[in-house]
């Protein structure tokens, strides 16, 4: 169907989550179109593991449920099973739309109450892509450009900066304690008041982090309320 639009050229597919980002970096491409349902890790998950800017992303899905979902992050668009010739021509003349206004894609920050967050995370380590449970995060870390993903077991590197993943996340979750860093709530064991107003999590693991006087507050109230 693809083949039938002049300015559209397929350059390369995917069968998995992880497959699909190591085809993000090699081809570098404008737009993808990303099923919801993948071995692996799912659309959704993909989209959230995606450079910021990045390419555009059409999501296919058999049911509308996760039509929200696909909007609050970078979606140009959704298109439901079976695809039909109509509906494709829609979502592509809205991708060629968005695109001439020299519109950057990039995940949005702002996310609804009840929205499917990742259960996944897709990192890199050793230049392979892992998929992580969201239960093995203890917390990420902005590090040149990229984000570090620290596991109980590993460390893994993903392509969103901080910032970019921040909104993707689920915020009953993870929180923010510094500018550098947030940290999974449940991986918190205790939480330290130390002199100036600053502050100290430790982690289950023993691994501590600081918690910027700004948001030391915020933080024991999110837990008190957890």
């Amino acid at each position: 169907m693809l083949a039938s639009f002049d300015d559209v050229e397929v350059v390369g597919e995917a069968e998995s989550g992880g497959q699909a980002l190591e085809r993000v970096q090699e081809i570098s491409p404008d737009l993808l179109f990303l099923d919801v349902q993948m071995p692996g890790a799912g659309g959704l998950e993909v989209a959230a593991s995606l450079p910021s800017p990045g390419p555009g992303v059409i999501f296919c899905m058999a049911f509308d449920q996760y039509a929200v979902d696909a909007f609050d992050l970078l979606a140009v668009d959704y298109l439901l099973k079976p695809v039909n010739e109509a509906r494709l021509e829609q979502v592509m003349e809205r991708f060629r739309e968005v695109k001439a206004r020299g519109l950057a894609f990039a995940p949005k920050q702002a996310r609804r109450a009840g929205a499917t967050f990742p259960l996944n995370f897709l990192a890199t380590k050793d230049s392979s892509f892992h998929v992580v449970p969201r239960d093995e995060v203890l917390y990420f870390v902005s590090d040149r450009g990229m984000t570090r993903l620290q596991s109980n077991a590993s460390v893994y590197w993903m392509q969103p900066a901080l910032k970019d993943l921040e909104g993707s996340l689920d915020p009953a979750r993870y929180f923010r304690i510094s500018r550098s860093t947030i940290v999974n709530l449940g991986a918190v064991a205790e939480v330290v008041s130390l002199p100036a107003g600053h502050g100290e999590v430790r982690l289950q693991d023993g691994t501590r982090l600081e918690v910027s006087r700004r948001r030391f507050k915020s933080l024991t109230d999110r837990l008190a309320r957890s």
